[in-house]
C-alpha cells in the first residue's frame, strides 16, 4: 500500500467562507475517492471544513486527486488501498488515525461494476472479484473504522447504494446482488450501533456522469446527466450533526432537499 500525501504548509484555502461550515474539524474517510462521486465528495467535504482521507487502487488517479485537493487548501491524506484486502484496509485506517487523530465519517463508496450479463454466464473468478470488493470490502472498511466510532460514541457511516439494490433487474449480475447485500448490511449495522449514537444510512446517487455509469450505459449521452458534485448535499447532511437522529434510512440523492 503506497502513501500519497504531502507535508508542509498548506496553501491559502479556496474553500474559505463566511458561511458556517457543516463539517468543521471532522475527519472523513472516502473509499474510491480518487475520481467520480468519491472525488466530488472529497472536494465538497473539504469545502465544509473536513479533513479528508481518500483511498483507491489506482495510484495515478490518487496522485492527481491529492494534488488538486491540496492546491485548493484541503487537509488531505491519499493512500493506495484495495479494500478487498483486509490487511491493507487496517493499515489505511491506522494511517488516518495517525494523521488526523480521529475518524468521524465513513463513506463506503468504492465498488466495481462487472459485466452486464446474465447470472448464468458469470465465471467464478469474475463473481468473486465483484463480491470481494463490493461486499467483503464494505465489511473490511467498516469493521476497521467501527472501534474508533464506538470509543467516541459518535459517527456517521454512509453506504453508497443503487436502485438495483432495491429492485433486481436482469443483467445487473453480481453488482446488483452486492448492493442488495449492502442494504441488508446497512439495516443490521444501524440497529446494532444506534445505542452508541452511530448512525448508518445508504444513499443512491442516481444517474450521474461517471466512468462506472458509462460502463453500464456506453451509448448514453453523459452531457445530459448531472455531474457528481451536483448531488452531494445529502451526503453532507448525513455526515453533519444535523442528522444525529437519522439512521437505518435509504436516500435518493436526486430527490433530496436539505431540511430547513
Amino acid at each position: 500500500m503506497g502513501r500519497i500525501a504531502s507535508k508542509g504548509k498548506l496553501p491559502i484555502s479556496y474553500f474559505a467562507s463566511d458561511v458556517p461550515l457543516k463539517l468543521q474539524n471532522k475527519t472523513a474517510i472516502i473509499t474510491g475517492g480518487s475520481k467520480g462521486l468519491g472525488k466530488a465528495l472529497a472536494f465538497r467535504f473539504a469545502s465544509e471544513g473536513a479533513n479528508v482521507a481518500i483511498c483507491s487502487r489506482s495510484e495515478d488517479h490518487l496522485t492527481k486527486a491529492r494534488i488538486e485537493l491540496h492546491t485548493k487548501g484541503a487537509k488531505v491524506l491519499a493512500l493506495q488501498c484495495d479494500i478487498a484486502d483486509a490487511e491493507q484496509v487496517q493499515q489505511f485506517v491506522q494511517k488516518v488515525i495517525e494523521e488526523f487523530g480521529a475518524i468521524d465519517i465513513l463513506i463506503n463508496n468504492a465498488a466495481v461494476l462487472g459485466p452486464r450479463i446474465p447470472l448464468s454466464d458469470f465465471t467464478q473468478p469474475t463473481w468473486h472479484r465483484i463480491i470481494e470488493t463490493n461486499v467483503h470490502g464494505l465489511f473490511h472498511v467498516t469493521k476497521a473504522v467501527l472501534p474508533f466510532l464506538i470509543k467516541q460514541r459518535s459517527g456517521s457511516i454512509i453506504n453508497v447504494t443503487s436502485s438495483v439494490g432495491k429492485v433486481g433487474r436482469a443483467n445487473w449480475g453480481a453488482y446488483a446482488v452486492s448492493k442488495f447485500a449492502l442494504e441488508g448490511f446497512t439495516q443490521v449495522l444501524a440497529d446494532e450501533v444506534k445505542k452508541v449514537r452511530i448512525r448508518v444510512n445508504s444513499v443512491n446517487p442516481g444517474p450521474i456522469a461517471t466512468d462506472m455509469r458509462h460502463l453500464a450505459y456506453p451509448d448514453e449521452d453523459q452531457s445530459k446527466l448531472q455531474p457528481p458534485d451536483a448531488i452531494t448535499d445529502v451526503f453532507v447532511y448525513l455526515a453533519s450533526d444535523a442528522s444525529l437522529n437519522i439512521t437505518g434510512q435509504y436516500f435518493e440523492a436526486h430527490k433530496f432537499e436539505t431540511p430547513k
